[in-house]
């Protein structure tokens, strides 16, 4: 059976001009000794590497009065395995590895470590520019910090005037190979929608026009409260 070039490299949204790279990245070690090929674990490496440097570099310029305390903890969250698996199983990458034996032998490790080996893949191949625009075009910022998340804004928004969290949907839309979401977000009567690249940017992104809704509204009160008064 063909390797899914096609398939992957909508996916990631690049498309490679050596694409034995995009196979080595999802070739785990038991397909390598069983077939008698190079697996994915030097591309792991530099991988790691690669997102450290591109987070790091992101999280200078965006944020300017964070201390390097804040900034390390903060870093630590976005490139933690929790964080990478759940950007994979967005993309929908773990699908492609190529193993040999059962998918039961599969940790969580493995599968959170294809994001790495993706961005080594797409950094050998096209460059620092093209690896970095993949890292931040697929959720990870989202999650830096509770001070840039609009989801952790919008919980501590409600939480503070003691209403309920906010409730969401999400709708998947267009091919399989190229999906894009769209997330509802509903709280104290209000609705917001969004849209992205993935159920996590969707999320974001109709939290954060909910959580603007909701603090303009906020506001609004406020004044008319006060100009009564008067």
């Amino acid at each position: 059976m063909e390797f899914p070039y096609d398939e992957l490299e909508a996916k990631i949204g690049y498309r490679f001009k050596d694409r034995d790279l995009l196979k080595e990245a999802f070739i785990h070690s038991s397909y390598a000794n069983r077939y008698g090929c190079k697996d994915n674990e030097r591309l792991e490496y530099l991988g790691d590497s690669v997102l450290q440097l591109i987070v790091t570099e992101w999280q200078y310029k965006t944020r300017e009065k964070a201390s390097e305390g804040e900034l390390t903890k903060e870093r630590q969250k976005l490139v933690c395995e929790d964080a990478l698996f759940d950007a994979v199983q967005e993309l929908g990458l773990d699908y492609y590895l190529l193993k040999f034996g059962s998918r039961a032998n599969i940790g969580k490790k493995t599968i959170s470590s294809l994001f790495e080996t993706v961005v080594a893949a797409i950094y050998l191949d096209g460059g620092y520019e093209v690896a970095k625009e993949f890292i931040l075009n697929h959720g990870l910022v989202y999650e830096i910090a509770e001070t840039r998340n609009p989801k952790s804004a919008l919980q501590e928004f409600l939480q503070s005037r003691g209403e309920k969290l906010p409730v969401y949907t999400v709708q998947k839309m267009g091919k399989d190979n190229a999906p894009t979401f769209k997330a509802k977000a509903q709280a104290m009567g209000l609705t917001a929608v969004g849209k992205g690249k993935s159920k996590r940017a969707a999320e974001q992104a109709a939290a954060s026009d909910l959580y603007d809704k909701l603090t303009d509204r906020a506001r609004a009160e406020k004044r008319a409260r006060e100009t009564k008064k008067k």
